[in-house]
């Protein structure tokens, strides 16, 4: 049996949690596919790629409206993919090939599972380590429908490999991954139909931003709400059979409902390793899990599924595991999260019902992009800024944005709230550059 002094499993924010503090260590890692993990391969950054070439295509058809006489003529999608992939695909191959060439780190190109306590499967081999490292990420979820296991339809694994854009594609869900996609592809051309059983997208987000995104897709591309799928049947396009008796055709599918934590392809429960309701990880303050010696990080544990966590978690991580005397516990008060749609979306802290729900009080102040010079400037009607506060300690709690640089723009809100700022010192204790976007913040601020 082979025995390591730490085995981290999974190659996304896992890999960057050795460092050279490390390199005493005799250190293995088991990633059964490309490194960098989700993000780097087949998430956040080939999308945001991607966004940013939709973003182009639709300004310029927009233009006209600012007197600029631009007219979109086509998508070059090969070249535009081509692009993309020919940057990250080196990147994951250099982060391969430099972890294997280490002389401390053994690469395990395989799935691992547990056979014990802190000793696994890997690919056949039989491996033990004394602290192991769980960061093996999450997967798309498929829903159960009729037809659909048959079918060779996409998931945001695959679809931004696709060889050709798509004429019409219909896009399940409508989460995140749903409205960016559905940005993409009808940005740069395609017919995108969007199908979600929900009365609104974004289920999770601020209800006044979820009702305007709501609006505004519907208002550019084709939205079935409260709409179930009740079959599907391939036969080189797609035929979908929709609550209510209507039917869609298509010629590519996108499947995004969602995404579940890898967890249980891991056998944890013969490590000893206990997993929530949900299937994540379970840790404690130091991403120490139920199993002596085992630690968990990322979308296998954290519901939230975002790479600036992971990212935090590892740094976590790695100081913890060669600190035992002085650990460092995580810090998940400020979490913010951005859907990279059109427009773009941005959110920290409760929403007014989870405020509501918990009994909490709260102030309420919203200001919209039209009411700031450049606003005015980019003629945005729809862009708004709202925020919530207590009106006993003047703390910001949380803040909603939906326009232009929304992403952008709450950094500066989430770096108030961590610095333990009132809505008042953020508001007047620094000067905002005139006419530059973030007088909306500022005027939001003042409200409160």
């Amino acid at each position: 049996m082979s025995h390591h002094d730490l085995l981290i499993i999974g190659a996304g924010s896992g890999n960057t949690v050795i460092g050279p503090d490390h390199d005493h260590l005799d250190i293995a890692i088991a990633e059964p596919w490309a490194f960098g993990g989700t993000c780097m391969n087949r998430g956040c950054i080939p999308s945001k790629m991607l966004v940013h070439a939709a973003d182009l295509a639709v300004a310029v058809r927009h233009a006209p409206e600012l007197g600029v006489h631009t007219t979109f003529e086509r998508a070059d999608w090969p070249a535009i993919r081509d692009r993309i992939f020919g940057r990250i695909d080196p990147i994951a191959e250099a982060g391969l090939a430099y972890r294997h060439g280490l002389d401390n780190v053994t690469v395990y190109e395989a799935e691992a599972r547990f056979t014990g306590e802190r000793t696994l499967d890997i690919g056949g081999t039989a491996v033990a380590a004394d602290q192991v490292v769980l960061a093996a990420g999450a997967r798309p979820v498929v829903p159960d429908i009729p037809g659909l296991a048959g079918t060779p339809f996409h998931t945001s694994d695959t679809v931004m490999r696709v060889d050709e854009l798509p004429v019409h594609l219909v896009v399940l869900g409508g989460g995140y991954i749903a409205l960016e996609m559905a940005h993409v592809f009808e940005g740069l051309g395609s017919r995108v139909t969007i199908v979600h059983r929900g009365d609104l997208l974004l289920r999770r987000a601020d209800q006044d931003v979820r009702r305007r995104i709501t609006d505004l897709y519907a208002g550019r591309l084709d939205v079935r709400l409260e709409t179930e799928v009740k079959s599907v049947r391939y036969d080189g396009a797609y035929h979908l059979d929709l609550s209510g008796g209507t039917t869609l055709d298509a010629d590519a599918l996108l499947v995004a409902t969602g995404r579940r934590p890898n967890g249980d392809r891991l056998a944890l429960e013969a490590g000893g390793v206990a997993l929530d309701a949900d299937g994540y990880v379970t840790t404690d303050e130091f991403l120490r899990t139920s199993a002596e010696g085992v630690w968990a990080l990322g979308d296998v544990t954290n519901p939230a599924q975002l790479k600036h966590t992971a990212n935090a978690e590892a740094r976590v991580v790695a100081h913890n595991l060669l600190h035992p005397a002085d650990l460092h516990a995580i810090d998940r008060r400020f979490t913010p999260s951005a859907v990279f749609g059109h427009p773009q979306i941005a959110s920290v802290g409760p929403t007014e019902p989870e405020l509501a729900a918990a009994g909490r009080p709260y102030l309420v102040a919203a200001r919209d992009y039209a009411d700031t010079a450049y606003g005015w400037a980019m003629e945005d009607r729809s862009g708004f800024v709202k925020l919530l506060a207590d009106p006993d300690s003047r703390r910001l709690l949380g803040a909603h944005l939906l326009g232009p640089q929304a992403p952008t723009l709450v950094q500066q809100l989430i770096q108030g709230m961590a610095h333990d700022l009132t809505v008042d010192q953020m508001a007047g204790g620094q000067l905002y550059i005139h006419p530059a976007m973030p007088e909306v913040v500022e005027q939001a601020l003042l409200e409160l």
